[in-house]
């Protein structure tokens, strides 16, 4: 754990978030945000949203469409909504301080198991169990010496996660920073840079894959790599694109148009009944589709 967090100390990036006058709801949005979205597109979208909306009583008030059209290309835009759904609950619930009780945390709306511990965990530096994919993976490599943590998360892999933390909040804090970026920097899924260079990981003489001559991916069979285009999540997005800088509703056959698609194509029917029924697009009475308007 030193030593990692030793490292920590110097190679951490400079994010926003991580400023010493960070906010708790900043670093709520952060972690929404950064959910299978990388820094690099993260990082300006967190700037403007909390420039517009810099507590959860600002979001709160927001019309939806106006918080749609912020996220803009994020992508999964339903975490748009329920980040304005959280604002309002920390409002209601907690008199628009964002709470430091992860079981109050995770009552929020949107908010999970991670989002929870991280939040408690970088906001308010208490001791929480913080895994993520980065921290799942250096875990799997320097501990069980497997090349890739399981698809999903094992009853085990828990239990060892909760065995490292420190006691101290200040300690399971710093832990959990440094694992995190150790993880997205170093002990990266695909080019970790200990094949390289060991002298880059601050922990390659301890690590267990390593020792074993780094074994192969154990779970690569279960694992699907799912294409990005023609999906109907690709659809999705490009309805959303149109209807965020759309002046006004726009008809189905306009739409259509603007996504060069065939009259009434089955793709674009289905994904635009899906986004109705998520709350992401309204229908108005003339059929026509707009971003909601609440």
């Amino acid at each position: 754990m030193e030593r990692t967090v030793g490292w920590f100390a110097t190679a951490r990036r400079d994010l926003p978030w991580r400023a010493a006058d960070r906010t708790p709801w900043g670093v709520l949005v952060s972690e929404v945000m950064l959910q299978q979205t990388p820094v690099v597109r993260v990082e300006p979208a967190w700037r403007a949203w909390m420039e517009r909306w810099p507590t959860p009583a600002h979001l709160a008030a927001a019309s939806t469409a106006d918080v749609l059209r912020a996220w803009d290309r994020l992508g999964y835009p339903r975490r748009a909504l329920r980040l304005q759904e959280c604002a309002r609950a920390v409002v209601e619930r907690h008199g628009g301080a964002v709470p430091d009780d992860e079981e109050a945390l995770r009552a929020l709306p949107g908010i999970g198991e991670y989002t929870a511990a991280a939040v408690r965990a970088f906001a308010f530096g208490r001791r929480s169990v913080v895994v993520d994919t980065n921290v799942r993976r250096v875990l799997a490599r320097t501990i069980t010496g497997a090349a890739l943590p399981a698809p999903s998360p094992t009853a085990a892999e828990r239990a060892v996660a909760a065995a490292v933390v420190p006691d101290g909040d200040a300690d399971a804090a710093a832990w959990a920073a440094a694992s995190m970026e150790l993880g997205a920097l170093v002990c990266t899924a695909r080019s970790p840079h200990c094949l390289t260079d060991p002298g880059a990981c601050p922990v390659a003489d301890l690590c267990a894959w390593r020792a074993a001559g780094y074994p192969a991916d154990e779970h690569a069979h279960r694992r699907r790599a799912q294409s990005w285009h023609g999906t109907d999540r690709q659809c999705r997005g490009r309805i959303m694109a149109v209807l965020r800088t759309a002046p006004g509703p726009v008809g189905r056959v306009a739409l259509d148009a603007a996504l060069a698609t065939e009259p009434d194509d089955p793709q674009v029917t289905r994904c635009l009944g899906g986004l109705v029924e998520d709350g992401l697009v309204e229908q108005d009475d003339a059929g026509a589709y707009r971003l909601p308007e609440d």
